[in-house]
């Protein structure tokens, strides 16, 4: 006769049963772990490296992950998901060759060499289209009662002697010689200034050709952010040239304090 098992006995095999799966489910887990990769294994090496050739962008993976989605995302997306990984060699194998076919026409083409025209046509086709003009970075946001560098100064807490001195040292050093601002201060006070409190910053969008991510960066200077506090954020600044401050590539950090445009009846 079976043993009767009552309806607490049997809560408690229920909720015994899922602790001894976990538990075996974490001893598997724990067993066959290990950092034994290439990902984990390449940190190994960072520190030799930086110290022999300064940064390290040959351990970069973003060239191999563009691959991967060419050769491997496109493919899949493009098979019927049956027998896939045969469907993406075939697709793989079957682009390397057209794409060498039409570097070869085009060789022979710039060599002078005589092509039917549906072959030059076809030529004409197959060409890449032309990289979309970058963005703009787009300055919004701007702040009223704002007329001149000496209201900008006051509502940012900067001196307008420092801010007029700045400006000059800038058209100076990096405006070209007809954009270039007035070296009088008297005059740079005088001229129309827009505070602004966001900047608008496109990037092309990682393994997406043609499409820009914008980058929002804010300065409200003394103001509140959202009614918690001010908001001045961090940006990458071109202090220098590209063989300046090793792998920053003439890059340092900086701190916006304020966004502003001034104008000049001549010079914007």
């Amino acid at each position: 006769m079976r043993e009767r098992v009552t309806p607490s006995q049997r809560r408690r095999i229920r909720d015994d049963d899922p602790e001894e799966e976990n538990d075996q489910r974490m001893e598997l887990i724990h067993s066959e772990s290990n950092f034994n990769f290439v990902k984990m294994h390449l940190i190994s090496h960072f520190r030799d490296h930086i110290y022999m050739f300064g940064n390290i962008p040959m351990y970069s993976t973003p060239y191999g992950e563009l691959a991967h989605k060419e050769q491997i995302k496109d493919g899949w997306r493009r098979s019927n998901k049956i027998d896939t990984p045969r469907q993406i060699l075939s697709r793989y194998g079957r682009q390397h060759a057209i794409r060498m076919r039409i570097v070869n026409l085009e060789f022979f083409q710039r060599a002078g060499a005589d092509f039917p025209t549906e072959v030059v046509e076809h030529l004409e086709k197959t060409r890449p289209a032309p990289t979309p003009p970058a963005h703009r970075r787009i300055l919004n946001r701007r702040r009223d009662n704002i007329h001149d560098v000496f209201d900008c100064g006051t509502a940012c807490d900067i001196s307008p002697h420092m801010i007029c001195r700045e400006l000059i040292r800038y058209s100076r050093l990096s405006l070209p010689l007809e954009r270039q601002l007035p070296d009088n201060p008297a005059i740079l006070r005088a001229l129309p200034v827009e505070l602004l409190r966001q900047l608008e910053i496109p990037l092309l969008a990682f393994q997406e050709p043609g499409v820009y991510d914008i980058h929002r960066a804010r300065s409200t200077g003394a103001r509140l952010f959202r009614n918690q506090t001010s908001r001045n954020d961090c940006v990458w600044i071109q202090a220098g040239g590209e063989n300046m401050y090793s792998a920053l590539r003439g890059r340092l950090p900086a701190r916006l304090i304020a966004l502003f445009k001034i104008r000049s009846g001549y010079r914007q």
